[in-house]
């Protein structure tokens, strides 16, 4: 008899979409050094899509911002675990994660090939953002 319950886990570092149907997937995101509270960069859009995002373990801080020219305007909510997060499309974001955690998203379908847009921090807007984060 087919198995007729899958079964998916991601044990390793970083990004993995690791269920993906017809118009939706489900990845995992666990800590990589990229995503380092002291280590972000960057933020970025999906144009088509929102994005969902659930705690799974450890410690993360969702960031959002609104763009206006040269201004960027960040907002920081430390996740809680089994609450929902949302950010719709056309909202610029990223997340931070601390050593050991652990966060599934879930988007449409092929998202990271090509739904997506980068914006890339400069030094005083890095710095912003890590006084955010160490502030809440």
């Amino acid at each position: 008899m087919k198995k007729l319950i899958e079964e998916y886990t991601h044990t390793g570092q970083g990004y993995n979409p690791f269920l993906i149907r017809e118009k939706w997937q489900v990845a995992q995101l666990n800590y990589e050094p990229d995503y380092a509270p002291d280590a972000l960069g960057k933020l970025d859009v999906h144009h088509k899509t929102d994005e969902a995002f659930l705690l799974l373990q450890g410690e993360a801080a969702l960031i959002a911002a609104a763009i206006n020219g040269k201004e960027v305007e960040l907002e920081l909510s430390k996740m809680k675990p089994n609450v929902l997060y949302n950010i719709p499309k056309g909202c610029w974001h990223n997340i931070a994660l601390w050593e050991g955690a652990k966060v599934l998203i879930i988007e449409d379908e092929n998202t990271h090939l090509g739904d997506f847009e980068f914006y890339y921090l400069d030094k005083e807007e890095r710095e912003k953002l890590r006084q955010l984060i160490v502030s809440t």
